[in-house]
């Protein structure tokens, strides 16, 4: 399946009974590999919306904010995110996050 298909068939199960998390940040990561930062934040959102507990979707979110030059969302994203990966044991996120943190910092100088 090509991506625009991909994007196709996630759009259409938006709002039905298969909505949630998992197809919300899937639609999100769509979009985000499509260059669609925008749109990509804001399925991203959604997910979160589901479910505040899904780290991925905040180390995701960060990266979406980061490219659309939001430094000050991608930070607060991870920031989030680290904090959700640390209450669930989720060390795996909580490294990628905290890497992708100091790097935004050190590049804004703080």
């Amino acid at each position: 399946m090509n991506k625009d298909a991909l994007i196709a068939s996630l759009r259409s199960q938006c709002n039905g009974p298969r909505d949630g998390a998992l197809l919300r940040y899937a639609l999100g990561d769509a979009l985000l590999d499509m260059g669609d930062a925008a749109g990509a934040a804001a399925e991203f959102r959604h997910a979160l919306r589901f479910d505040a507990r899904y780290s991925a979707a905040w180390k995701l979110l960060g990266k979406a904010c980061l490219s659309l030059d939001d430094r000050a969302g991608a930070a607060e994203a991870w920031r989030h995110g680290i904090a959700v990966a640390q209450a669930r044991g989720d060390k795996q996120a909580e490294k990628e996050m905290a890497v992708f943190l100091r790097r935004a910092e050190r590049e804004t100088g703080g």
